[in-house]
């Protein structure tokens, strides 16, 4: 690769090359090539249907590929499990909550914080410098007071407003949110907001799907908009939002 074209890559975190993925007859996602900026939050936006909860899936590597190239920081995703992608910089949260379910909440993070499944105890720091991170993050989300409760009984937004801590916690360069803001009250939805933001301000990369054209008038610096799999527009979100085909395709006007 030439000099200028490693340069035009280090502008993106996340590219696609012809990416197709097919259940059955129907393309949800239809040779799709999109480069995402490596700065900054980026909405991903459309009618239900659209692909975009099969597109964080493919991102993620949840979804295995049919056809075409996801490369994430200049590595083929072909080449990351998904169990191992936050060593690669990635991490997300779901449409449907999945948290440690028989687990408290704090146990939840610490689970995350302590990696204790994964490396054990002779490379972790001290066990206060843990509770001390998870004690900052479910402060930021309003959930302290909850700690000790089993996840199992936290209320739809909390288990949310959990499964958002729990991403933070994993501490990396590229964040994929699938409807974050789904189900929370105001209060709530003000919380994660605040993160999202507080993200963009430490120059990482968050990608989030959302339905609420306020959310993402107000936090996009950029959006795709897909249709059947397709990319149908992208570009800065008040311009992007004021085409009549997106008004067609998102709004059904």
């Amino acid at each position: 690769m030439s000099e200028a074209g490693k340069q035009q890559d280090n502008e993106f975190a996340i590219q696609t090359r012809g990416l197709l993925k097919q259940f059955a007859s129907v393309r949800a996602i239809n040779n799709l090539s999109i480069a995402l900026p490596r700065e900054g939050i980026t909405s991903i936006v459309g009618p239900n249907g659209s692909g975009k909860s099969t597109l964080i899936n493919l991102l993620s590597g949840t979804l295995p590929i049919d056809e075409g190239l996801v490369i994430i920081e200049g590595m083929s995703l072909r080449a990351i499990l998904p169990y191992d992608s936050p060593n690669h910089g990635i991490t997300r949260t779901f449409q449907e909550v999945r948290l440690f379910d028989q687990m408290t909440v704090l146990d939840n993070l610490l689970v995350i914080l302590t990696k204790r499944e994964v490396f054990g105890s002779l490379f972790e720091p001290p066990r206060a410098s843990y509770r001390n991170r998870a004690r900052q993050l479910l402060d930021s989300v309003g959930l302290w007071d909850k700690r000790q409760d089993m996840a199992a009984n936290l209320s739809y937004g909390q288990r949310k407003l959990l499964e958002v801590s729990r991403a933070l916690a994993m501490d990396v360069q590229i964040y994929l949110f699938d409807e974050p803001f789904a189900g929370l009250f105001p209060a709530m939805l003000e919380r994660v907001k605040g993160l999202l933001e507080g993200l963009r301000r430490e120059r990482k990369t968050i990608i989030f799907i959302e339905h609420n054209m306020d959310l993402i008038r107000q936090l996009s610096d950029y959006t795709f908009v897909l249709d059947s799999g397709e990319l149908l527009a992208e570009g800065e979100v008040q311009e992007v939002l004021a085409k009549p085909e997106v008004i067609e395709a998102y709004l059904g006007t």
